[in-house]
């Protein structure tokens, strides 16, 4: 679980915490570098992940690489960040043919969004995270 604390818990009540919460996130993770997010549809993941994204200062647009499978962000500090989304994956071979351990071990932030469907190949160190949204709509992400 690399650095990151083992039992961060934060909530999200509203749209308008969502940047205090990732910033909040950010320093929960410490020094992991690859991030699972798993969560229903409609949980919250991109949406969380655009907030980090702009808290980490990158001005490019934030979208979920359905298609395209990865994004390529870059932070305020020239760093890339990439955003991947594996809910239209069909085989792992996809995975494998767009060469994931360059991102997955080239020490540059991964953020991931269905990980479910490449369980076998994340790193050992990966921190996994779960976004569940609640009764009252807030949304509460809690690392696994």
């Amino acid at each position: 679980m690399g650095e990151a604390s083992n039992n961060m818990k934060i909530r999200i009540t509203s749209l308008d915490n969502i940047r205090e919460a990732a910033k909040a996130f950010l320093v929960g993770m410490g020094t992991s570098k690859v991030v699972a997010f798993y969560g229903k549809m409609g949980a919250g993941k991109t949406t969380f992940i655009k907030a980090i994204c702009e808290e980490l200062g990158v001005e490019d647009v934030i979208t979920s690489p359905t298609f395209a499978l990865v994004n390529e962000y870059t932070a305020g500090n020239g760093a890339p960040v990439y955003h991947f989304d594996f809910y239209r994956i069909k085989r792992l071979d996809e995975v494998y043919d767009m060469g994931y351990e360059d991102y997955f071990y080239g020490g540059n932030l991964c953020l991931l969004e269905w990980p479910e469907l490449i369980e076998d190949i994340l790193p050992d160190d990966a921190m996994r995270v779960s976004i569940t949204e609640q009764e009252d709509g807030s949304r509460v992400i809690e690392s696994l």
